[in-house]
């Protein structure tokens, strides 16, 4: 977007790339539209993202907006040339589940100078009652195989040393491409044709769906780091059931025992969510039990937001205090477990990839600190000396 927009000669553009996960992420986002207009009362201000795709009029009846652009006009280079001209209509949002092309703009590369994350999939197909995401993102699509080797070759010339491979649903890639393309089947294609990848990490997946070139992937592949995200939700049943998820909590228990022994270095994050509604505090026992019988490191902790148009809003809701109570103490436990890691790793030697000065990531994802660690040597050999809680801190070795 920045790219077409400066093409266009739209330099004094806003650009807002709006999220639809939570009602709370599309309050922040109208705040920030009226925040924008005040600091800048001659830009133009541009709204887009998922929380457009879905509720353009919400957003076309701002005052402070120029413009409302869907997910799939906000990618495409003649938007932003009408943008730039007089007459281009307000709303530009069209139905995003005819949306089927995979095009060039899903594996553009951003991050870090060291570390890159490639966009192979878009798109989800799945209804979990809770999420309004597929109505922003539209059907699941797939970038070729090809492409995407293609794109990481081009970030390894140009100095990434690691890779993450990121999408809406990536364990649902390649089940709309011809042949028999799986996540597994990817992983094992980038790291063969790509040798000179130091390191690749796959995000958030549903571990439901790993295939099993994916668990030889992780059994076998030195370069695919040791660090999964779940996306687990909830650790009771019949939570789980109403969430319409398509695992239960043995599933979720069984794969992790399988993958720590594929992989007895693995750290794993996941996703929870506290409050979902007809939720009872035995339920919330069985989520908050989870984090120890799945041996969780990382917490994504989400309070439950009610998004209308889901199932989920129609569905009898927890109050709002004992909501944000159940998160608060899912955090705690994450605080908990963190600190139980990271104490874990003193004495041991990591390969770190260094972020910027000082700070860098082990294997499994853990920031460390390293005292006086320029950027001139990307990926450095440490010792782990300790720990604050948050990230670890230890010596480069010779």
């Amino acid at each position: 977007m920045r790219k077409h927009a400066g093409d266009a000669g739209l330099k004094d553009a806003i650009i807002i790339n709006t999220c639809a996960v939570t009602a709370e992420a599309v309050r922040q986002a109208t705040q920030t539209i009226r925040r924008m207009r005040r600091e800048n009362p001659g830009a133009r201000i541009i709204v887009t993202g998922c929380a457009a795709q879905i509720e353009p009029d919400r957003f076309s009846a701002l005052a402070e907006v120029d413009h409302v652009v869907g997910n799939s006009e906000k990618v495409k280079a003649e938007t932003f040339v009408g943008l730039s001209s007089a007459g281009f209509e307000r709303v530009q949002v069209n139905d995003i589940m005819s949306v089927r092309e995979t095009a060039g703009h899903l594996i553009d590369g951003f991050g870090c100078r060291t570390r890159a994350y490639v966009q192979i999939q878009n798109g989800c197909d799945h209804r979990c009652t809770f999420c309004i995401i597929p109505y922003g993102r539209g059907p699941s699509r797939s970038v070729p195989a090809g492409e995407i080797v293609a794109q990481i070759r081009r970030l390894i010339e140009s100095g990434h040393q690691e890779i993450v491979l990121t999408g809406v649903d990536i364990t649902a890639y390649g089940q709309d491409l011809p042949g028999s393309m799986t996540l597994g089947v990817l992983v094992r294609q980038v790291l063969k044709l790509v040798p000179e990848l130091e390191r690749l990490r796959i995000s958030s997946i549903d571990q439901v769906e790993a295939d099993k070139a994916l668990m030889d992937a992780i059994a076998e592949e030195e370069r695919l780091m040791p660090h999964l995200h779940l996306s687990l939700q909830a650790g009771d049943d019949m939570v789980l059931k109403r969430m319409k998820r398509r695992h239960n909590r043995a599933d979720a228990i069984s794969f992790c025992k399988q993958v720590r022994r594929l992989r007895p270095d693995i750290a794993f994050g996941a996703d929870l969510i506290a409050g979902f509604p007809t939720e009872t505090e035995e339920m919330f026992a069985n989520s908050l039990s989870i984090i120890d019988a799945c041996e969780l490191t990382y917490l994504h902790v989400f309070p439950f937001s009610s998004r209308d148009g889901t199932p989920a809003a129609r569905m009898p809701q927890v109050p709002r205090g004992v909501v944000k109570k159940r998160a608060a103490r899912l955090r705690d436990k994450g605080v908990g477990v963190l600190s139980h890691f990271l104490a874990k790793q003193t004495g041991s030697e990591v390969q770190v990839l260094m972020e910027r000065e000082g700070i860098g990531r082990t294997q499994q994802f853990t920031e460390i600190h390293l005292p006086a660690v320029s950027l001139r040597s990307d990926i450095v050999h440490a010792r782990v000396n300790g720990h604050d809680g948050r990230r670890l801190s230890g010596e480069v070795l010779a």
